[in-house]
Order: structure tokens, then sequence, then C-alpha cells
């Protein structure tokens, strides 16, 4: 079984989001493997070897997820339902990064097992020193399982 060397996966529906976030990260040379997904549907087929990756003979393990709440086809909260309800990949680190600072969305996520939830600064340098933290605390100060 092939294991893919992924450090940060990017659930991430909106393209400038998604850019701006995998810029922020590059340009704090916090990580140089990411793959960036467009929607949770895409997410599960990927993570779980579904639907277009059916048949792939791989895992993945990275060193951490960034899920965004509000996408299309299959929101964030199914997302993170499913992996943390997954013996194969309840361990990974799962991060919330999205607009909504709702309170059902907040209590939600952390019930479900989140590592961490975090509500997308507004503002271009807010976003960017924000993100560029987040990959520091997950890239470089976390000790992974």
């Amino acid at each position: 079984m092939e294991i893919l060397d992924i450090e940060i996966l990017l659930v991430e529906d909106n393209p400038n989001d998604a850019e701006l976030t995998i810029r922020a990260l590059k340009k704090n040379n916090l990580v140089n493997k990411v793959v960036h997904l467009k929607d949770g549907a895409e997410a599960l087929d990927f993570i779980f070897c579904e639907g277009a990756y059916q048949g792939e003979k791989r895992s993945i393990h990275p060193r951490v997820i960034l899920l965004d709440l509000k996408m299309p086809k299959v929101n964030g909260i199914e997302v993170l339902k499913r992996l943390k309800s997954d013996p194969s990949t309840k361990h990974i680190p799962v991060v919330v990064l999205t607009s909504s600072n709702e309170n059902p969305d907040v209590a939600t996520c952390y019930a479900l097992g989140v590592n961490s939830y975090i509500v997308k600064p507004v503002g271009f340098d807010n976003f960017t020193r924000a993100v560029a933290q987040l990959g520091f605390y997950w890239m470089l100060l976390n000790q992974p399982l």
C-alpha cells in the first residue's frame, strides 16, 4: 500500500481562500506538500479511496486537515463526523477554518472531536498572519501521533 506524503490536506470550496491559505503557508516556508480538495465529497472520496479515487491502494497521513464548514455537496461537519468515526482517520488532527462563528457549529465540531476551531479573520493581512501562525503550530510545534 502506497502512503502519500502529504503535510496539509486543505478542504476549501472558495478558490480565493484556498489560494490565500496556500500562499501564506508557502511564504512562511511552512509546507511544501499541500493537497487542495474543493468540497467535502471530494475530500471523503480522496481520503477513503472512493468515487473517482476508488481502487487506489494508498493511505494518507497528513499532519493536519484544514477543513471549511460551509461547502457544497457534503459540508464540513459531515466530513468531520466521518473522519472522527473511522479508526483509520480519527487520529488525524482536524482544524476547522471557516467563516462561521455560529455557536451550534462550534459546539458540534468540538463534540465530534475537532482539534481546533478557527474563524477566518477578515482582511488579507489578518488572514495571512492567522494561517501562518496556524501552520507554524501544526507543522513545527505539534507532535504528531
